[in-house]
């Protein structure tokens, strides 16, 4: 489910505890980037499988095993990691390139985006709302990629990264990818009240769907939201909170586009348009785009923030939603939970 995997899990801890197989779980993820996985050459591991059988043979026998052919070779061709899909062949950046060019996203309205985030999530920390959210690593909170100082200006230089030399996406306007671990504690209001706590919001409903990966791959978030919002009968006006994640900043502006078009809505939801996204409720406190993307992580992350947004500023519902690889995407609607 990469980019959705701690959404998933959330989701299956709350569907456990309604069908009374779990009365309390912990749900979330955890990712590695900075020691990812690296694929030999498919020639070097069949060397490495017999290599056990030439040792037999003594450590000459093994030694021209290991260099029959070229080593040089094998050494080169090793498969280094790419976030490319399985299905398409691409990396997520061209498809997100390509999508928001058939929505009309330009390059200028990406790096004002990018600029948001960054400037929203030091904002953030500044201000000490992740100081109840982020436990301390070596005694210290400070993220390592937040660029409050970012301007239009100097987002604006950098070259494209994926679509070469015309594409819109940079290294500044698509998520970068980092380590990171979030967990959720999630159950049922009778038992949260029995141990004591003070619960942040309830998960009301909750959707995942895929769509085609050649064109929509990174469209996820627009289905599933007008999924849930059409099963609890709520329009965009009613959600007080949005939190959306940042693959690309043209991802994201491009879902906003398809929420709001009357015309998508008539060739793919009946008529009805899934609605505009208020900005000024949208990411208020940074997104991926700042904050990274640790895959396994941050669909938790979207909880916790958004259930603890609720609880601040006193809205009623926020909505949850995020993309994936292979078309995926995932929503999710939120209700705060009263204290008073």
């Amino acid at each position: 489910m990469a980019c959705i995997s701690s959404s998933m899990a959330v989701c299956t801890a709350a569907e456990k505890i309604l069908a009374n197989q779990a009365s309390v779980i912990i749900a979330g993820g955890v990712e590695t980037f900075s020691d990812v996985p690296i694929r030999l050459s498919r020639r070097l591991r069949q060397k490495l499988i017999q290599l056990p059988k030439a040792k037999k043979k003594g450590k000459l026998k093994a030694l021209k095993h290991m260099t029959k052919g070229s080593l040089i070779n094998d050494l080169i061709n090793i498969e280094t990691p790419a976030i490319a899909n399985y299905t398409t062949g691409e990396v997520m950046g061209v498809s997100s390139d390509r999508l928001s060019a058939k929505f009309g996203v330009s390059r200028e309205e990406m790096d004002k985006f990018t600029v948001r985030s960054h400037s929203a999530a030091q904002a953030a920390h500044d201000e000490g709302f992740y100081n109840d959210e982020i436990i301390p690593y070596k005694g210290d909170m400070a993220e390592n990629g937040i660029k409050g100082d970012s301007t239009i200006e100097s987002v604006s230089k950098l070259k494209p990264a994926f679509v070469k030399p015309f594409g819109t996406h940079t290294a500044a306007n698509s998520s970068f990818l980092t380590d990171g671990a979030a967990a959720s504690l999630i159950m049922s209001e009778e038992r949260a009240l029995e141990l004591g706590y003070k619960p942040l919001a309830y998960i009301r409903n909750w959707s995942f769907k895929a769509c085609d990966p050649f064109e929509e791959l990174l469209l996820g978030p627009t289905y599933c939201s007008q999924d849930v919002l059409s099963k609890m009968n709520l329009n965009m006006s009613d959600i007080g909170v949005f939190e959306i994640h940042e693959a690309f900043a043209g991802q994201v502006l491009s879902n906003l586009t398809a929420m709001n078009s009357q015309k998508f809505a008539d060739e793919n939801f009946g008529g009805r348009k899934v609605g505009e996204v208020d900005l000024d409720k949208l990411n208020t406190k940074g997104g991926s785009l700042s904050l990274g993307h640790p895959f396994g992580a941050t669909g938790s992350r979207l909880f916790t923030t958004a259930s603890r947004r609720l609880q601040q500023e006193g809205e009623r519902f926020a909505l949850i939603a995020a993309c994936a690889d292979g078309g995926l995407g995932h929503a999710c609607i939120l209700e705060r939970y009263d204290n008073n």
